[in-house]
């Protein structure tokens, strides 16, 4: 029977599989055995360019692989595309846990427009849930007509708490009250929704800081996560919106969403080696279910 974490790597390898397909099968599934020259490493630097890895972690990648190759005595296509994948694995996997068990936490949720912020709550309190925390949800989005309505939706569909104000209410106001709740509820988890905003808009990004602030007053002994949601459509765009959320309110992570629907895969890879901010969820779908914490050799493997 197939478990969900095999279920989410079937689904992980077709949503990369434009990536795959498109950029890196024809470099390493056309004649497997034969040996590594010089043009190898051209269509290779090239491929991971198409891919959206970036110029300067392709750089680091194919010099990496080139030591290995020396080293281990590597000759053949096969055995170079699985030093490459373990390239790949090393350059995206986490230094720490994202949270620590039984201690309280909170996330915040922030993204320009688009980017699919709200379902991607719905899905992490989901997932939360069945592991066992106790989630509740602080509609933050209060620019966004039917922000808080499309939240509740997704609150009562996972059937966890959420705590709401107006169109136009203050975001900071919203995360207040919530905090209040989820402490009177005993909860020990709060996912908090942001409006949507461009990363190069100063006086939105500082009402971030704002509700970051709130957060650290009222809840210092909770661990906050502020996680990234990023389009991997956007491409190379992602970096400089990482660079500026993460200067505005200081990121801990990133949530990869529509990986089904490119050939780009491989802007995740480029987020993490030049910003050094891990991915800490992929999505790769509509479902609720399509969500799932990031596995750096399921990713490596799948994209590769």
């Amino acid at each position: 029977m197939e478990t969900k974490k095999e279920g989410f790597f079937a689904k992980l390898k077709r949503g990369l599989a434009k990536t795959r397909d498109n950029v890196f099968a024809e470099l390493f599934g056309m004649a497997p055995n034969e040996r590594i020259d010089d043009e190898f490493f051209d269509e290779l630097e090239e491929a991971l360019i198409i891919a959206d890895v970036g110029v300067n972690t392709t750089e680091k990648i194919i010099e990496r692989l080139r030591d290995e190759l020396k080293q281990e005595k590597i000759k053949t296509k096969s055995e170079a595309r699985e030093s490459l994948k373990r390239i790949i694995a090393d350059l995206m996997r986490a230094d720490d846990e994202l949270f620590n068990e039984g201690e309280g936490a909170v996330i915040l949720i922030v993204g320009v427009n688009g980017v699919g912020k709200t379902t991607s709550i719905g899905k992490l309190a989901k997932y939360y849930k069945e592991c066992g925390k106790k989630p509740m949800l602080a509609a933050g989005d209060t620019f966004r007509a039917a922000a808080a309505e499309q939240l509740t939706v997704w609150a009562e569909r996972v059937d966890v708490p959420i705590v709401k104000h107006g169109e136009g209410a203050d975001p900071a106001a919203v995360v207040f009250d919530a905090i209040a709740s989820y402490k009177a509820k005993g909860r020990d988890m709060l996912i908090c929704d942001t409006a949507g905003r461009l990363h190069n808009k100063k006086n939105l990004m500082s009402e971030l800081s704002k509700i970051r602030r709130v957060i650290d007053r009222e809840l210092p002994n909770a661990k906050c996560e502020v996680l990234l949601v990023i389009d991997a459509t956007t491409g190379q765009n992602a970096i400089a919106q990482a660079k500026a959320f993460g200067e505005s309110v200081g990121l801990t992570g990133i949530i990869v969403t529509k990986l089904d629907g490119t050939a780009k895969g491989g802007v995740a890879i480029a987020v993490k080696e030049e910003l050094g901010i891990p991915v800490r969820f992929i999505g790769v779908g509509e479902g609720a279910d399509d969500m799932h914490p990031f596995d750096a050799e399921q990713f490596a493997d799948a994209i590769i």
